[in-house]
């Protein structure tokens, strides 16, 4: 896509600013994607075959594109403002937000996410096989596929936005503006969002198990003591207003 392309879209008035940032990346199911702006450009890139596949080459070499182009309209931009990109990270920057990182990734919520991620892991891992010989394809118009999805596709976006939302709490307090919707309330929001979800999705396949109905209990139980700790430390998240999902 050449610059004046990506110019264009980017001021098409149908799309809504800010819509990718607190959304699940699950787009097959968005249903606002005639509003988003990274759809618009994804689907315009797919329309080249070869550049679907992640082993093509013709994929990396387009999405180098689109950075470089993407890149350039930023500086830009910067300079228009008078911010000089090249200068804004010093070596003490980098350590900084190396260190805020790495707190963040051991930060006790952080670590039961990517303990939720294990668990499900184990769980598909040891019983996969056996729910799918012992039980229906399809339940009272729930699609048991469909819902097992659910569980896969979140199962590390949550881990994921709780470290950002963890990393975002940190910076937030540093800067001390509370009159400002917080990026990390956002993230927090939608890691809720995705465990909500997942809690139901849980939920259904307990329908079906006939077997160790209790290890299904645990997870829901695990996801919901996270989803407790979650809105206890951003009491603001559920609140959080994401742009076209929640005007």
């Amino acid at each position: 896509m050449d610059r004046e392309r990506l110019k264009k879209l980017a001021g098409d008035e149908r799309f809504i600013p800010g819509i990718y940032n607190y959304c699940d990346r699950w787009c097959e199911r968005c249903p606002q994607t005639s509003h988003c702006l990274n759809f618009a450009i994804s689907e315009e890139e797919s329309s080249d075959a070869e550049a679907q596949d992640i082993k093509n080459e013709a994929f990396w070499n387009k999405l180098s594109s689109v950075l470089g182009e993407t890149l350039e309209l930023l500086r830009e931009s910067a300079k228009k403002w008078g911010v000089e990109l090249e200068t804004l990270d010093s070596v003490d920057d980098m350590e900084d937000m190396k260190a805020k990182h790495e707190a963040a990734e051991n930060h006790l919520l952080s670590r039961a996410a990517k303990r939720y991620t294990k668990i499900v892991e184990d769980w598909f891992t040891e019983k996969e096989t056996l729910f799918f010989e012992t039980t229906a394809a399809a339940r009272e118009g729930v699609d048991l596929e469909e819902t097992i999805e659910v569980i896969r596709w979140y199962q590390y976006f949550i881990s994921a936005k709780i470290i950002r939302a963890v990393r975002g709490k940190v910076e937030d307090e540093e800067e001390g503006y509370d009159e400002f919707p917080k990026d990390s309330d956002g993230s927090a929001k939608i890691a809720l969002i995705a465990i909500d979800r997942s809690i139901g999705a849980w939920a259904v396949i307990r329908q079906y198990i006939t077997d160790n109905v209790e290890g299904v209990i645990d997870v829901i139980a695990f996801l919901d003591g996270m989803r407790q700790a979650v809105e206890k430390a951003f009491p603001r998240a559920r609140s959080f207003i994401r742009p076209g999902f929640d005007t």
